[in-house]
């Protein structure tokens, strides 16, 4: 089966309070991918990030209604999962989703919203998951690598790095679970991707101000849809692995923290 986990987000400058469309970063697009006949794809994160209180909205004929779908309000300084605990909202392949936000009206101010989907089974890529049970039956020892992400001003996709371009201390070949993470300042989204990922963005919350809800954000997301969400990634494949955030104008540089687990 051809799971992937896959972040798209994107940000509007200077929306004030109308609902304006978000400018997806690179790589990402509001399509929903082709994935396999008779499989199914679900939104299981929506967050945003602001500098102003407002709405995101997500919407389409597919989804509950192409007038106000997916509506979430949220205040700024805040980046946490809409989707309620244990629940989806399925997609339909080739959906073309229609994302907007409002927030602050100060100039070149940049509001942000992200979507993490996934994958049941989507030709071309087998991403590597397991779930908390077999993460207890395995764990050996708790590693944590930091990253120090310069990021831009832009609002895109920034500061990218090898995961262990400052933290090389892996063992050889080995598999290790990427359990969640923390940062040091928020910002829209942490995001890795490289092999083990089937090369696509998987991402949490840069939500600096509770460390314990983005530590263990694979375990809850797995444990709450009862599904192997929690990502593997084996250290031959660590210089490819990459590591980046999407910051809002403000450019401030984040210190990314990821939890991995080694696994016998």
């Amino acid at each position: 089966m051809g799971k992937a986990l896959e972040v798209i987000a994107g940000g509007a400058t200077t929306p004030g309070a109308t609902f304006t469309a978000l400018t997806m970063g690179a790589g990402n697009s509001l399509t929903i991918r082709n994935f396999k006949t008779g499989t199914t794809a679900y939104i299981v994160g929506l967050w945003d990030s602001r500098n102003a209180a407002g709405n995101l909205r997500i919407r389409s004929p597919r989804l509950h209604d192409n007038v106000q779908g997916i509506r979430v309000y949220g205040n700024a300084g805040e980046q946490f999962n809409y989707i309620p605990q244990g629940l989806v909202q399925k997609v339909e392949a080739q959906d073309t989703l229609i994302a907007e936000i409002t927030g602050s009206a100060v100039a070149a101010e940049i509001e942000q919203g992200a979507m993490l989907l996934y994958y049941e089974n989507l030709d071309g890529v087998n991403a590597r998951f397991i779930n908390s049970n077999e993460l207890r039956m395995r764990s050996k020892n708790i590693v944590i690598v930091e990253n120090s992400l310069a990021t831009g001003v832009a609002g895109g996709w920034s500061g990218e790095e090898a995961l262990n371009a400052e933290f090389n201390l892996l063992k050889a070949n080995t598999d290790y679970a990427l359990v969640g993470a923390t940062v040091s300042a928020n910002c829209l989204a942490v995001g890795w991707r490289g092999a083990d990922s089937g090369n696509m963005r998987f991402a949490i919350p840069g939500e600096a101000g509770n460390k314990e809800y983005t530590a263990n954000f694979f375990i809850r997301l797995s444990d709450s849809l009862g599904v192997p969400l929690i990502p593997v990634i084996n250290s031959a494949n660590l210089g490819n692995t990459l590591v980046d955030c999407m910051q809002n104008q403000a450019g401030v540089d984040v210190i990314v923290s990821t939890i991995l687990v080694e696994l016998s």
